[in-house]
């Protein structure tokens, strides 16, 4: 299949533009149903059979690191967030899909003449970068600096070894 044209990328790319703009309302997460057992001896749900109290509705999704934010849902609102969460992995797909368009949209613009100077004309290129990076110096100078609590301890040996024997 021959590849398309520059212009055919950038007419798919508009297109995937207006689908992400036509998508409307999403949100990130999860939703799930759960039956919960009260721990009441004389509850039905102690029923082996019985399945416990619900459903309950919880949407759940990730906020930063190792971090889990849950919401409980009303019974109303349950259709709406799935309808979002739905969308959300449409958006997903749709940035998935914009991505690599544009990767061959950036692999098809003509690059800069094989000719041409690096640096223009006149200017110079500059020093080629450290190969190593360097710490900053620290403050005080080269030696560890000790926590304030260290000359406490020192001082206070100090007036115990002076105050003698028995004392």
């Amino acid at each position: 299949m021959p590849e398309p044209s520059l212009a055919e990328l950038e007419a798919e790319r508009d297109r995937l533009y207006a689908l992400l703009a036509a998508l409307g309302d999403f949100r990130r997460g999860s939703v799930s149903e759960n039956w919960r057992r009260c721990g009441r001896p004389n509850c039905a749900c102690a029923a082996p059979d019985h399945p416990g109290h619900g459903p309950r509705f919880l949407w759940t999704r990730s906020a930063g690191r190792r971090k889990t934010v849950g919401r409980q849902l009303a019974a109303g609102e349950v259709a709406k967030v799935r309808a979002e969460v739905a969308r959300h992995a449409e958006f997903a797909a749709a940035v998935e899909q914009i991505v690599e368009v544009n990767e061959k949209i950036c692999e098809a613009r003509p690059a800069a003449a094989a000719d041409a100077p690096l640096v223009p004309a006149g200017e110079k290129g500059g020093s080629l970068p450290r190969s190593q990076a360097r710490r900053p110096p620290r403050p005080g100078g080269w030696l560890p600096r000790r926590p304030a609590r260290w000359a406490a301890m020192r001082d206070w040996r100090r007036r115990r070894r002076s105050s003698g024997p028995g004392c």
